[in-house]
């Protein structure tokens, strides 16, 4: 595997990304623009599908022998773990705001 200390800053800039994503998709959604949501959403879960990617990259080095644990690495995960728990919760918040949006049309 490539330097280990550059594939974990890339997890944690992927998972960043997505975090601001999600972020950018519900602030759309308040807004009533279910478009640029949808697209935030779509962008998000391309970031995120990189970080896990990277992710998997990074056990299976472990599962060979070729891991290192660090403080960094650590940080990526919960990176990453925070990002996707708050991706399942946003996901329901543009529901919600967007029957919210309906509700307030009619």
């Amino acid at each position: 595997m490539e330097n280990i200390e550059a594939v974990i800053f890339e997890l944690i800039v992927h998972s960043g990304n997505a975090r601001g994503m999600l972020f950018e998709a519900l602030d759309a959604a308040e807004a009533d623009n279910h478009e640029q949501s949808v697209m935030c959403m779509q962008q998000a879960e391309a970031e995120m599908t990189i970080a896990h990617n990277l992710q998997t990259k990074l056990i299976q080095d472990d599962l060979k022998g070729q891991g290192q644990i660090s403080l960094l690495l650590i940080h990526a995960q919960d990176q990453l773990m925070t990002t996707m728990s708050e991706q399942a919760l946003i996901e329901r918040l543009i529901k919600m705001q967007q029957q919210l949006n309906q509700f307030n049309q009619n």
